[in-house]
């Protein structure tokens, strides 16, 4: 998988677009640059949280426990 920025005038963006969804998402994804790089960000910052040592971790149970008490809190608006 290859990963391009590109540039592209707002004279043949849309047939530009129209080009690229003739292709599944599996074949070319468009990926909002903006997006990629909050989750970059946030993911480096995660990383080293967990490389410094100062990343809280939670057990099996303990996630359990959250999940259930989430489930019950939004349970009635399904």
């Amino acid at each position: 998988m290859h990963t391009l920025k590109l540039k592209i005038d707002d004279k043949v963006y849309d047939k530009f677009m129209g080009l690229l969804g003739k292709f599944s998402k599996e074949e070319v994804e468009i990926i909002n640059e903006d997006h990629f790089l909050q989750t970059k960000k946030y993911l480096q910052q995660e990383l080293d949280e967990i490389i410094s040592g100062q990343a809280n971790f939670l057990s099996v149970n303990e996630t359990e426990a959250q999940l259930e008490t989430l489930i019950k809190k939004h349970e009635d608006r399904i």
